[in-house]
Protein backbone atom coordinates (compact mmCIF):
# COMPACT_ATOMS: atom_id res chain seq x y z
CA UNK A 1 0.00 0.00 0.00
CA UNK A 2 2.57 2.23 0.91
CA UNK A 3 4.61 1.85 -2.61
CA UNK A 4 1.29 1.94 -4.19
CA UNK A 5 1.00 5.32 -2.14
CA UNK A 6 4.38 6.80 -2.95
CA UNK A 7 4.38 5.50 -6.88
CA UNK A 8 0.85 7.32 -7.13
CA UNK A 9 2.39 11.05 -4.91
CA UNK A 10 5.39 10.50 -7.17
CA UNK A 11 3.63 10.49 -10.17
CA UNK A 12 1.16 13.60 -9.21
CA UNK A 13 4.23 15.71 -8.73
CA UNK A 14 5.95 14.88 -11.50
CA UNK A 15 3.11 16.06 -13.72
CA UNK A 16 2.48 18.93 -12.04
CA UNK A 17 6.18 19.66 -12.59
CA UNK A 18 6.16 18.93 -15.83
CA UNK A 19 3.05 20.70 -16.06
CA UNK A 20 4.97 24.14 -14.63
CA UNK A 21 8.06 23.83 -16.34
CA UNK A 22 9.06 26.44 -18.58
CA UNK A 23 9.80 25.91 -21.95
CA UNK A 24 13.61 27.22 -23.04
CA UNK A 25 13.20 29.96 -25.63
CA UNK A 26 15.31 31.15 -28.14
CA UNK A 27 14.77 34.16 -29.94
CA UNK A 28 16.38 35.16 -33.35
CA UNK A 29 15.89 39.55 -33.93
CA UNK A 30 16.15 40.06 -30.56
CA UNK A 31 18.66 43.20 -31.04
CA UNK A 32 16.04 44.51 -33.25
CA UNK A 33 12.68 46.88 -32.04
CA UNK A 34 10.48 44.56 -30.29
CA UNK A 35 13.06 42.03 -30.26
CA UNK A 36 14.25 43.51 -27.30
CA UNK A 37 11.75 43.43 -25.23
CA UNK A 38 10.73 40.39 -26.30
CA UNK A 39 14.38 38.81 -24.81
CA UNK A 40 14.12 40.62 -21.97
CA UNK A 41 10.29 39.32 -20.99
CA UNK A 42 11.64 35.48 -21.77
CA UNK A 43 14.33 36.25 -19.30
CA UNK A 44 12.59 38.18 -17.08
CA UNK A 45 9.45 35.54 -16.52
CA UNK A 46 12.20 32.61 -15.71
CA UNK A 47 12.37 31.54 -18.86
CA UNK A 48 15.92 29.58 -20.04
CA UNK A 49 16.35 32.30 -23.11
CA UNK A 50 19.19 32.09 -26.03
CA UNK A 51 19.92 34.92 -28.50
CA UNK A 52 20.69 34.37 -31.50
CA UNK A 53 23.27 37.16 -32.51
CA UNK A 54 25.37 37.89 -35.29
CA UNK A 55 29.19 38.25 -35.71
CA UNK A 56 28.62 41.58 -36.85
CA UNK A 57 25.65 42.71 -34.21
CA UNK A 58 28.56 42.04 -31.46
CA UNK A 59 31.04 44.05 -32.87
CA UNK A 60 27.97 47.53 -33.14
CA UNK A 61 28.68 49.60 -30.07
CA UNK A 62 25.08 49.84 -30.00
CA UNK A 63 24.06 46.40 -30.31
CA UNK A 64 26.31 45.40 -28.26
CA UNK A 65 25.39 46.89 -25.41
CA UNK A 66 22.14 45.53 -26.09
CA UNK A 67 23.58 42.13 -25.91
CA UNK A 68 25.48 43.02 -22.50
CA UNK A 69 22.25 43.74 -20.96
CA UNK A 70 21.30 40.12 -22.06
CA UNK A 71 24.00 38.74 -20.89
CA UNK A 72 23.20 40.58 -17.14
CA UNK A 73 19.68 39.11 -17.35
CA UNK A 74 21.23 35.55 -17.81
CA UNK A 75 20.36 35.15 -21.43
CA UNK A 76 22.95 32.84 -23.26
CA UNK A 77 24.23 34.25 -26.79
CA UNK A 78 24.47 32.07 -29.37
CA UNK A 79 26.93 33.03 -32.62
CA UNK A 80 25.13 32.51 -35.59
CA UNK A 81 23.01 33.84 -38.84
CA UNK A 82 19.79 32.76 -40.51
CA UNK A 83 22.00 32.57 -43.41
CA UNK A 84 24.07 29.58 -41.26
CA UNK A 85 22.02 26.29 -41.59
CA UNK A 86 24.42 24.74 -39.16
CA UNK A 87 24.46 27.46 -36.34
CA UNK A 88 20.87 27.58 -36.89
CA UNK A 89 20.19 23.77 -36.64
CA UNK A 90 22.70 24.07 -33.22
CA UNK A 91 20.70 27.20 -31.66
CA UNK A 92 17.34 25.43 -32.44
CA UNK A 93 18.12 21.73 -30.77
CA UNK A 94 18.90 23.64 -27.59
CA UNK A 95 14.97 24.83 -27.14
CA UNK A 96 11.47 24.05 -27.00
CA UNK A 97 10.12 27.33 -28.82
CA UNK A 98 11.56 29.49 -31.38
CA UNK A 99 10.88 33.04 -31.46
CA UNK A 100 11.55 35.41 -34.54
CA UNK A 101 11.37 39.29 -34.43
CA UNK A 102 13.30 39.69 -37.63
CA UNK A 103 13.12 43.25 -39.71
CA UNK A 104 10.78 43.22 -42.06
CA UNK A 105 13.56 43.44 -45.31
CA UNK A 106 14.72 39.88 -43.57
CA UNK A 107 10.63 38.56 -43.52
CA UNK A 108 11.25 36.00 -46.72
CA UNK A 109 14.59 34.63 -45.14
CA UNK A 110 12.15 32.79 -42.37
CA UNK A 111 11.93 30.05 -44.85
CA UNK A 112 15.49 28.97 -43.45
CA UNK A 113 14.44 29.39 -39.88
CA UNK A 114 11.57 26.85 -40.71
CA UNK A 115 14.07 24.37 -42.75
CA UNK A 116 16.07 24.13 -39.90
CA UNK A 117 13.08 23.45 -37.32
CA UNK A 118 12.20 21.11 -39.14
CA UNK A 119 15.65 19.44 -39.45
CA UNK A 120 16.31 19.96 -35.84
CA UNK A 121 13.26 18.06 -35.23
CA UNK A 122 12.46 19.24 -31.54
CA UNK A 123 10.83 22.40 -31.48
CA UNK A 124 7.06 22.45 -29.91
CA UNK A 125 6.32 25.89 -31.24
CA UNK A 126 7.71 28.68 -33.51
CA UNK A 127 6.62 32.36 -33.55
CA UNK A 128 7.16 34.19 -36.16
CA UNK A 129 7.89 37.33 -36.98
CA UNK A 130 4.41 39.38 -37.45
CA UNK A 131 3.81 41.80 -34.94
CA UNK A 132 1.21 43.74 -36.51
CA UNK A 133 -1.72 43.83 -38.39
CA UNK A 134 -3.25 40.30 -39.45
CA UNK A 135 -1.98 40.18 -42.64
CA UNK A 136 -5.01 37.54 -43.39
CA UNK A 137 -7.70 40.01 -42.76
CA UNK A 138 -6.21 43.42 -44.63
CA UNK A 139 -7.61 45.41 -47.30
CA UNK A 140 -4.28 46.99 -47.85
CA UNK A 141 -3.15 48.94 -51.06
CA UNK A 142 0.47 48.94 -52.29
CA UNK A 143 3.16 49.31 -51.36
CA UNK A 144 1.52 47.69 -47.57
CA UNK A 145 -0.08 45.17 -49.63
CA UNK A 146 3.11 43.57 -51.27
CA UNK A 147 4.58 43.55 -48.01
CA UNK A 148 2.00 41.55 -46.02
CA UNK A 149 1.84 39.20 -48.86
CA UNK A 150 5.46 38.16 -47.72
CA UNK A 151 4.22 37.77 -44.16
CA UNK A 152 0.99 35.76 -45.68
CA UNK A 153 3.79 33.35 -48.06
CA UNK A 154 5.37 32.65 -44.40
CA UNK A 155 2.31 31.68 -42.72
CA UNK A 156 1.51 29.01 -45.55
CA UNK A 157 4.97 27.80 -45.50
CA UNK A 158 4.66 27.30 -41.55
CA UNK A 159 1.33 25.65 -41.99
CA UNK A 160 2.63 23.31 -45.21
CA UNK A 161 5.28 21.79 -43.13
CA UNK A 162 3.24 21.03 -40.63
CA UNK A 163 5.41 23.24 -37.84
CA UNK A 164 3.04 24.15 -34.43
CA UNK A 165 2.79 27.71 -34.65
CA UNK A 166 1.54 31.08 -32.66
CA UNK A 167 0.99 34.39 -34.94
CA UNK A 168 0.87 37.51 -32.52
CA UNK A 169 -0.73 39.86 -34.08
CA UNK A 170 -0.02 42.93 -31.61
CA UNK A 171 -1.57 45.68 -34.12
CA UNK A 172 0.24 49.50 -34.00
CA UNK A 173 3.05 49.72 -31.70
CA UNK A 174 2.73 52.61 -29.08
CA UNK A 175 6.28 53.72 -29.35
CA UNK A 176 5.51 54.54 -33.28
CA UNK A 177 2.32 56.27 -32.96
CA UNK A 178 1.62 57.60 -29.29
CA UNK A 179 4.31 60.34 -28.75
CA UNK A 180 3.03 62.19 -32.04
CA UNK A 181 -0.54 61.02 -31.59
CA UNK A 182 -0.19 59.97 -35.31
CA UNK A 183 1.32 62.52 -36.69
CA UNK A 184 4.05 62.02 -38.92
CA UNK A 185 5.84 65.82 -38.91
CA UNK A 186 9.43 65.57 -39.21
CA UNK A 187 11.20 66.68 -35.94
CA UNK A 188 7.87 66.09 -33.68
CA UNK A 189 8.65 64.51 -30.36
CA UNK A 190 5.33 65.07 -28.09
CA UNK A 191 1.52 65.31 -29.24
CA UNK A 192 0.50 68.47 -30.99
CA UNK A 193 -1.25 71.53 -28.89
CA UNK A 194 -2.83 73.28 -31.58
CA UNK A 195 -3.58 71.57 -34.64
CA UNK A 196 -4.32 67.86 -35.75
CA UNK A 197 -4.19 66.01 -38.72
CA UNK A 198 -6.72 62.97 -39.18
CA UNK A 199 -6.42 60.27 -41.47
CA UNK A 200 -10.34 60.21 -43.29
CA UNK A 201 -13.51 60.61 -41.21
CA UNK A 202 -11.55 59.75 -37.33
CA UNK A 203 -13.80 57.00 -36.84
CA UNK A 204 -11.81 53.62 -37.80
CA UNK A 205 -10.95 51.86 -34.57
CA UNK A 206 -7.04 51.17 -34.35
CA UNK A 207 -5.54 49.11 -31.83
CA UNK A 208 -2.30 50.37 -30.30
CA UNK A 209 -0.02 48.15 -27.44
CA UNK A 210 2.85 49.34 -25.35
CA UNK A 211 5.91 47.45 -26.53
CA UNK A 212 6.18 45.55 -22.96
CA UNK A 213 2.93 44.75 -22.99
CA UNK A 214 3.18 43.09 -26.39
CA UNK A 215 6.55 40.81 -24.75
CA UNK A 216 4.16 40.24 -22.15
CA UNK A 217 1.46 38.76 -23.94
CA UNK A 218 3.60 37.23 -26.30
CA UNK A 219 5.71 34.90 -24.04
CA UNK A 220 2.30 34.31 -21.84
CA UNK A 221 1.54 32.32 -25.19
CA UNK A 222 4.95 30.01 -25.57
CA UNK A 223 3.41 27.05 -23.29
CA UNK A 224 -0.35 27.53 -23.36
CA UNK A 225 -2.30 25.07 -25.10
CA UNK A 226 -5.04 27.35 -26.23
CA UNK A 227 -3.01 29.32 -28.86
CA UNK A 228 -1.46 26.48 -29.83
CA UNK A 229 -1.97 27.04 -34.14
CA UNK A 230 -3.93 30.14 -33.02
CA UNK A 231 -3.85 33.72 -33.91
CA UNK A 232 -3.21 35.97 -30.66
CA UNK A 233 -4.87 39.31 -30.92
CA UNK A 234 -3.44 41.87 -28.99
CA UNK A 235 -6.76 43.91 -28.34
CA UNK A 236 -7.26 45.10 -24.44
CA UNK A 237 -10.47 47.46 -24.62
CA UNK A 238 -8.50 50.87 -23.31
CA UNK A 239 -6.31 50.07 -26.68
CA UNK A 240 -8.76 49.82 -28.95
CA UNK A 241 -9.94 53.59 -30.29
CA UNK A 242 -10.55 55.56 -32.97
CA UNK A 243 -8.59 58.79 -33.91
CA UNK A 244 -11.07 60.97 -33.32
CA UNK A 245 -11.41 59.29 -29.93
CA UNK A 246 -7.78 59.61 -29.15
CA UNK A 247 -7.72 63.25 -29.78
CA UNK A 248 -10.35 63.96 -27.82
CA UNK A 249 -8.57 62.02 -24.63
CA UNK A 250 -5.55 64.47 -25.43
CA UNK A 251 -7.75 67.26 -25.66
CA UNK A 252 -9.26 66.60 -22.06
CA UNK A 253 -5.72 66.02 -21.22
CA UNK A 254 -4.42 69.64 -21.96
CA UNK A 255 -7.44 71.05 -21.42
CA UNK A 256 -7.81 72.90 -24.93
CA UNK A 257 -9.21 71.76 -28.36
CA UNK A 258 -7.22 71.55 -31.27
CA UNK A 259 -7.77 72.62 -34.69
CA UNK A 260 -8.55 69.29 -37.11
CA UNK A 261 -7.40 68.96 -40.38
CA UNK A 262 -9.15 65.54 -41.79
CA UNK A 263 -7.18 64.26 -45.01
CA UNK A 264 -10.18 62.36 -47.17
CA UNK A 265 -9.03 59.05 -48.39
CA UNK A 266 -9.12 59.64 -51.94
CA UNK A 267 -6.11 62.28 -51.20
CA UNK A 268 -4.63 59.73 -48.90
CA UNK A 269 -4.35 57.07 -52.04
CA UNK A 270 -3.10 59.76 -54.23
CA UNK A 271 -0.15 60.88 -51.92
CA UNK A 272 0.76 57.09 -51.80
CA UNK A 273 0.88 57.39 -55.32
CA UNK A 274 3.00 59.86 -55.93
CA UNK A 275 5.80 60.33 -53.34
CA UNK A 276 8.75 59.55 -54.27
CA UNK A 277 9.84 58.02 -50.89
CA UNK A 278 9.50 54.42 -50.43
CA UNK A 279 9.65 54.18 -46.88
CA UNK A 280 7.00 57.15 -46.23
CA UNK A 281 4.71 55.39 -49.02
CA UNK A 282 4.71 52.24 -46.89
CA UNK A 283 3.95 54.06 -43.92
CA UNK A 284 1.09 55.65 -45.24
CA UNK A 285 -0.61 52.92 -47.08
CA UNK A 286 -0.19 50.89 -43.60
CA UNK A 287 -1.88 54.04 -42.00
CA UNK A 288 -4.50 53.79 -44.75
CA UNK A 289 -5.37 50.28 -43.90
CA UNK A 290 -4.71 50.55 -40.36
CA UNK A 291 -7.28 54.52 -40.08
CA UNK A 292 -9.45 54.54 -42.72
CA UNK A 293 -10.29 51.23 -43.16
CA UNK A 294 -10.17 50.15 -39.80
CA UNK A 295 -8.41 46.56 -40.85
CA UNK A 296 -7.47 45.91 -37.27
CA UNK A 297 -10.89 45.55 -36.11
CA UNK A 298 -13.81 45.05 -38.48
CA UNK A 299 -13.64 41.77 -37.65
CA UNK A 300 -14.55 39.06 -35.71
CA UNK A 301 -11.72 36.97 -33.70
CA UNK A 302 -12.91 32.99 -35.14
CA UNK A 303 -12.71 31.11 -32.44
CA UNK A 304 -11.33 28.19 -34.28
CA UNK A 305 -8.83 30.40 -35.76
CA UNK A 306 -7.77 33.17 -33.06
CA UNK A 307 -7.97 34.15 -29.55
CA UNK A 308 -8.03 37.47 -27.82
CA UNK A 309 -4.79 37.73 -25.38
CA UNK A 310 -6.51 40.27 -23.18
CA UNK A 311 -9.38 37.56 -22.13
CA UNK A 312 -7.24 34.59 -21.65
CA UNK A 313 -4.92 36.99 -19.84
CA UNK A 314 -6.85 39.33 -17.53
CA UNK A 315 -4.14 39.56 -15.29
CA UNK A 316 -1.27 41.63 -17.67
CA UNK A 317 -2.00 45.05 -16.08
CA UNK A 318 -1.52 46.86 -19.39
CA UNK A 319 -0.98 50.17 -20.18
CA UNK A 320 -4.11 51.80 -21.90
CA UNK A 321 -3.78 54.98 -24.27
CA UNK A 322 -4.92 57.05 -22.29
CA UNK A 323 -2.18 56.37 -19.56
CA UNK A 324 0.31 56.51 -22.02
CA UNK A 325 -0.51 60.36 -22.83
CA UNK A 326 -0.72 61.15 -19.61
CA UNK A 327 3.47 61.28 -19.43
CA UNK A 328 3.24 64.14 -22.27
CA UNK A 329 0.71 66.43 -20.50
Amino acid sequence: ILSIAFKSNYTHLLSRNMATEKSKILVIGGTGYIGKFIVTESAKSGHQTFALVRETTLSDPVKSKTVQNFKDLGVTILQGDVNDHESLVKAIKQVDVVISSIGSMQILDQTKIISAIKEAGNVKRFLPSEFGTDVDRTSAVEPAKSAFAVKIQIRRGIEAEGVPYTYVVNNCFAGYYLPTLVQFEPGLTSPPRDKVTILGDGNAKAVINKEEDIAAYTIKTVDDPRTLNKIIYINPPKNTLSMNEMVSLWETKIGKSLEKTHIPEEQVLKLIQVSPVVPATILLSINHSVFIKGDQTNFTIEPELGVDASELYPDIKYTSIEEYLSHFA
